[in-house]
């Protein structure tokens, strides 16, 4: 292992809580568990859990990732918890409203390959997975009542979502406060030594401080890193806005949907999402404000880094080159899958069929917004039945989706 000074400028790096304070009590305590790590051999158990609200991991998913990575190449433990459970609560901590409940079926579905993606950041070697259902599904009424009694009403209602929605005079659910209690009870079940989370789930951290403490362990060290924004470059990416970019999404679309964030968000992409080091992002930003580097010249770099993430470098190459085919020279791509049209097929039955659009009522949206043509002219009828060319007639979507409809 690493001396514990040099582990600890790795593993605080990035760390953000928002106060001084707090940021100086967690550094000293992780000091403290790593110079004992160093001295008896015992790795530090270290984990975060992901809720399955969605079939895919993205970009945001990863930022808490990587700094599990770096816990194992320390030589530490990390746990990749997959909420199961905690799921079908749905964690209100960035949310405005309350979150969808889900069913067991539909989690069980989304979770399904949430490993498999897990593995393109994580050493599977080294990481242990756990579901929180196989304890949390065993708690009983009075277990729950129990956890409960730690914790006031008007800690909840401090909360910055709960105080907005309580201002405003919105809902606020009972089983929304749930939530931090189950995540709290993690961290008992777990035994863990460090927990990683967004800044926004500080209070979630701290729950399951405090429940471990009740149960007569040591509580765990709350890390909390800065949340990513979608690609609107404004709100947390996330799967039920649609800004998100997905970490298994093809390489061309990958790079695609990074070359369309604004530019005010590429700092915190390069901050979060790169290996660039920090002195490296520092240049290449202050030669962006003096006018000795061009935006997009400086996106296309952030972009080829970070698809080059999860894909070889031939790979990264040629979505770069689909790129600049398809959208700065405005080129149809050389190669797009085919569609059969079938008699009576609408334009909307094909966007869905094509996986363009993930439903019937998302395909009737994107029309409305103005972004599905074909061949060229924009498509405003939902119920236009395409009769393809004798070529081929070709249906887009945004800017990087094609397919060349046949007819039957």
């Amino acid at each position: 292992m690493l001396p514990v000074e040099e582990q600890l400028t790795i593993l605080m790096r990035g760390v953000d809580f928002g106060d001084p304070q707090i940021y100086k009590h967690m550094e000293a305590e992780l000091r403290e568990r790593l110079q004992e790590s160093v001295e008896t051999g015992r790795p530090l158990r270290v984990y975060c859990g992901y809720d399955p609200t969605a079939p895919d991991l993205h970009l945001g998913h990863t930022v808490t990732m990587r700094k599990l990575r770096q816990f194992q190449d320390l030589g530490h433990q990390a746990i990749f918890l997959i909420g199961n459970f905690t799921g079908l609560i749905g964690d209100p901590s960035d949310r405005d409203s309350a979150r969808p409940q889900q069913t067991e079926e539909e989690i069980e579905a989304k979770a399904r390959t949430y490993t498999e993606q897990a593995f393109k950041i994580l050493d599977p070697e080294r990481t242990i997975v756990e579901y929180n259902a196989k304890w949390l599904s065993k708690l009983t009424f009075k277990d729950v009542i129990n956890l409960a009694s730690h914790f006031t009403v008007q800690q909840f209602l401090a909360r910055d979502k709960f105080a907005k929605r309580y201002a405003k005079g919105e809902a606020i659910w009972l089983h929304e406060f749930f939530y931090a209690l189950m995540q709290g009870y993690d961290a008992v079940a777990l035994r863990t030594d460090v927990q990683l989370g967004g800044t926004d789930q500080l209070f979630n951290l701290m729950a399951g401080r405090k429940l471990m403490e009740v149960f007569g362990l040591r509580p765990q060290i709350a890390l909390t890193l800065p949340i990513l924004v979608g690609t609107d470059g404004h709100l947390r990416m996330s799967k039920s806005t649609g800004n998100y970019i997905g970490i298994s999404e093809p390489p061309e679309q990958m790079y695609g949907k990074l070359m369309s964030i604004p530019d005010h968000a590429m700092r915190n992409y390069a901050e979060l999402v790169t290996t660039w080091h920090p002195e490296y992002i520092e240049k290449q930003f202050r030669l962006l404000e003096e006018g000795k580097l061009h935006p997009r010249d400086l996106k296309m770099a952030l972009a080829r880094e970070i698809v080059g993430l999860f894909y070889p470098p031939e790979e990264v190459q040629a979505a770069e080159e689909h790129f600049v085919r398809t959208i700065q020279k405005k080129e149809l791509p050389k190669d797009m899958p085919t569609l059969t049209v079938q008699p009576g097929e609408t334009v909307v039955d094909l966007l869905t069929r094509a996986g363009f659009s993930s439903s019937r009522s998302q395909a009737k949206r994107d029309i409305r917004g103005g972004g599905v043509r074909l061949d060229g002219q924009v498509v405003t009828d939902p119920q236009l039945q395409p009769r393809p060319k004798a070529e081929g007639s070709v249906l887009q979507k945004g800017k990087r989706r094609f397919v060349r409809l046949l007819s039957a």
